[in-house]
């Protein structure tokens, strides 16, 4: 059978466990972590509306108004300008959940273009759940079953089977045409460079944008009847942008039991290291003589000692490292322009040695271990805190962080109480519509 052949008959089956999944049927643990990943999307989401940036992009779209929520501003815009711009929010400062072993944010890539069409149709509560699961889920497989060529970014790619996946099933595609939105998506990607990352170049998370509105169009054109089931992702995931295999995306457990949550407001290769740094901080002083972070060399390249943006920032280890041992925190407070113009940071950050450790990279992909030695005195994590796989968060532990973040933690505990109650719901749109009321924030 040909890499096409194989995919196709992967896309039939993800077809059909999208358009028969049942919310009851799902194990309640499941149930359970879905509505905290949506807790802390809505939320980072609505921290992310504030930043300058993100302001000035919502007032140059000049978005016509609609049904859907910009979440954090307390205004309703169209389908469309909803989902890219509430998932460009989403990812600004780098706090959304992820997944280790997809490499990369499902719910990011699918969880916009979801609540923003489910506020325009009439959808009950537990319906809008499966959506966002099967966004979720099949986008964590697509991200496992998908290896990208070295210097390619994940955002923008392999998520958008996933957009489509949850908003087939709100427009109550069947097996076939859900298939085919599937299908679909997997020949939408973006074909981002890392090097937009490194940069600081906000287009990076212009992509996270498009990978919903990708998913939207994806479904509209299974919905048309005139979607098709080719296998193409075979060669754009495959052949153009990597590696696919097929036999990732059927089968396994629940993709959603696997993520993570952040805590800090930086790339998630940069957390170890973080986390490493708090914890020689009172050892060591907040300005040792040098820092040595050997890392897998996923993390490797992320070694600039010079940040133009804060999203540069984000992915400089030297400044993160720096900032962690003379702030003692990582969050959105510590990338902004003073933060940034610092002298003190730039002048430790160059004295951090950034040094990929073969012994690290056999760890991969099971742990993104770090080794950090500053005065002597060495510090090791296999894996950032929040990781499914090292002292993971539980719900509260993540309303907790981000209530601390959003710094009005009755917001965050609204949110979280909305959420768990959304299941029940008659109206999801209604449900949706005092969310974005409930989590505007200044």
């Amino acid at each position: 059978m040909s890499g096409a052949a194989e995919v196709r008959q992967a896309v039939g089956g993800l077809g059909r466990w999208v358009s028969e999944l049942s919310w009851a049927e799902v194990p309640a643990e499941v149930r359970e972590r879905l509505l905290v990943v949506l807790t802390d999307s809505i939320a980072v989401t609505a921290l992310g509306s504030r930043d300058p940036a993100q302001r000035a992009l919502v007032a140059a779209w000049d978005a016509p108004d609609g049904p859907s929520p910009l979440f954090g501003t307390g205004r309703a815009v169209a389908v469309d300008a909803a989902a890219w711009l509430n998932a460009v929010a989403a990812v600004r400062l780098e706090l959304d959940d992820g997944h280790r072993l997809a490499a990369g944010h499902p719910a990011a890539h699918g969880f916009p273009a979801v609540l923003a069409l489910a506020a325009r149709r009439g959808v009950r509560g537990a319906e809008l759940c499966c959506a966002l699961l099967a966004a979720y889920e099949v986008a964590a497989r697509f991200g496992r079953a998908t290896r990208l060529r070295p210097g390619t970014h994940p955002h923008g790619n392999w998520g958008v089977p996933g957009a489509a996946a949850g908003c087939a099933r709100l427009l109550g595609l069947g097996p076939a045409e859900t298939a085919a939105a599937i299908d679909a998506g997997g020949g939408l990607p973006v074909a981002g460079p890392f090097s937009a990352a490194l940069d600081g170049n906000p287009v990076r998370d212009a992509w996270v944008g498009a990978a919903n509105q990708s998913g939207l169009a994806a479904a509209r054109l299974a919905a048309s009847g005139a979607g098709q089931v080719t296998g193409v992702a075979a060669d754009a995931l495959g052949g153009l942008l990597g590696e696919l295999d097929p036999a990732v995306l059927t089968g396994g457990g629940w993709e959603v039991l696997g993520g993570y949550f952040k805590q800090h407001s930086s790339c998630s290769f940069t957390h170890a290291a973080i986390d490493a740094a708090l914890s020689v901080r009172e050892q060591v002083g907040p300005d040792p003589a040098e820092v040595l972070v050997e890392i897998h060399s996923l993390g490797a390249g992320l070694d600039r000692t010079s940040w133009p943006t804060p999203l540069a920032a984000r992915f400089s280890l030297p400044f993160v490292v720096a900032t962690a041992l003379r702030r003692g925190r990582v969050g959105p407070a510590e990338f902004s322009a003073a933060a940034l113009a610092d002298p003190g940071t730039a002048e430790l950050a160059r004295r951090v040695v950034v040094r990929a450790a073969p012994d690290l990279d056999a760890r991969l992909p099971a742990e993104r271990p770090v080794r950090l030695t500053a005065a002597g005195i060495v510090a090791e994590r296999p894996n950032p805190v929040g990781d499914a796989a090292f002292h993971p968060f539980s719900a509260a532990d993540r309303v907790r962080v981000l209530g601390e973040l959003l710094g009005a933690p009755e917001v965050v505990a609204g949110v979280r109480e909305r959420c768990a109650a959304l299941p029940d719901a008659v109206d999801a749109a209604a449900e949706l519509r005092a969310l974005g009321a409930s989590c505007q924030v200044r």
